[in-house]
């Protein structure tokens, strides 16, 4: 069966970052996803040999020039057509470009015109640049994150380009669409990283209400304060996570690592965390990460070894739920999340830029006379 969202139409104007990782999820669930490519980024390419970089994969590429009358007209009729359109540069280069959402809703009034920026569209800083460090930063997602007395830790850029980024467009479009089929209206949706990383700190700012939140990072339950919720070294010099927060969880914790209850009894004493950290740092380095594996896998401790992107797909775990699967010779994540009727797939490996200018522009409507024309006018790729 073809995945949840199979016979959507959506136009990608290519981008970095979040807007391709969006493109990439409603590909995943099975979107028609088109991306159009700026004409003179078009080098060719062997379409057996697909590129590396599986963050563009399940869409197909047209290669536009989107300063052309014609190149934007093109695109036009392909919005026409669309059920969404995402896009990811500054605010007004898209109305610069004659694409803005008047232009688009007045071609198609059913459209759902998905808008990627850091800032949003309005506000002191939407028309600067920035990055995701920065939007997670003005969030106040940014700050929890690291060690007590230490600066905060850039966490990769999961929590603003990805998680609160393009998973956040990825989820407005589908809930914009799904208004679109019921009503017949179209809409912006105004993805900003900023809210995003915002949004996904809602249960912080819940905690802080309760007073069960220390603005000081390192000293809290979830931010390496508790000796029961951290990352220890172990023997080998690598990792493992331990999680024990319930009291059921943290008597295994107390069992398997073999410490002395009566030491370890006032789990939730703040001030105690500090000495009991080192302690079972101390105990942590006693054995290999392999070794803790072999002792705490497939209990309740809440716990598992520390894998780096190469390693995690080979644990066994994710081997049998075929977390990761190897496409074209790349190892990369499997779609997510999981569906019993209509199970997601990777349509297609990444596409050359270009790699299909002609068979999207059939598909979409265009004869053969008019994709000459376009590209004797330089329009198309």
């Amino acid at each position: 069966m073809p995945g949840p969202l199979a016979g959507l139409k959506i136009i990608e104007i290519a981008g970095i970052g979040p807007g391709p990782f969006c493109a990439m999820m409603l590909a995943d669930m099975g979107a028609d996803v088109v991306r159009v490519d700026r004409a003179d980024r078009v080098m060719g390419g062997d379409p057996s040999t697909p590129p590396a970089d599986v963050l563009n994969r399940g869409r197909r590429s047209i290669g536009v020039d989107l300063k052309s009358p014609e190149g934007v007209e093109t695109v036009l009729r392909l919005i026409e057509q669309a059920d969404g359109l995402i896009e990811g540069f500054r605010p007004g280069v898209m109305e610069r470009l004659g694409l803005g959402p008047d232009v688009a809703l007045a071609r198609n009034p059913k459209l759902v015109y998905g808008r990627m920026t850091g800032w949003g569209q309005e506000g002191p800083y939407a028309p600067t640049a920035g990055h995701d460090i920065n939007y997670i930063a003005l969030a106040g997602a940014l700050d929890p994150i690291g060690r007590r007395g230490e600066a905060p830790v850039p966490p990769l850029n999961l929590v603003g380009d990805f998680g609160g980024g393009g998973m956040l467009l990825a989820y407005g479009m589908v809930c914009g669409i799904l208004h679109a089929h019921r009503s017949g209206e179209g809409q912006v949706v105004d993805a900003a990283m900023v809210d995003g990383a915002a949004v996904l700190t809602t249960m912080f700012h819940a905690f802080r209400a309760m007073g069960i939140w220390n603005d000081e990072r390192g000293t809290n339950m979830l931010d390496s304060g508790a000796h029961f919720y951290d990352v220890y070294e172990t023997k080998d010099g690598k990792y493992v996570s331990i999680g024990s927060i319930e009291p059921q969880f943290y008597a295994e914790l107390l069992r398997l690592t073999g410490v002395d209850p009566a030491e370890f009894g006032h789990q939730h004493d703040r001030n105690a965390w500090p000495e009991l950290k080192v302690k079972l740092a101390e105990v942590f380095k006693t054995k290999t990460r392999d070794e803790w594996c072999k002792l705490m896998e497939g209990t309740d401790v809440c716990f598992a070894p520390v894998l780096s992107l190469a390693e995690a797909p080979e644990h066994p775990h994710n081997v049998q739920r075929g977390t990761f699967v190897e496409r074209e010779g790349v190892v990369q994540p499997a779609p997510a999340p999981r569906f019993s009727a209509t199970p997601p797939e990777i349509q297609r490996p990444p596409a050359h830029a270009g790699q299909h200018t002609d068979e999207v522009l059939r598909d979409w409507g265009l004869d053969a006379d008019r994709i000459a024309e376009l590209r004797a006018a330089g329009a198309i790729a």
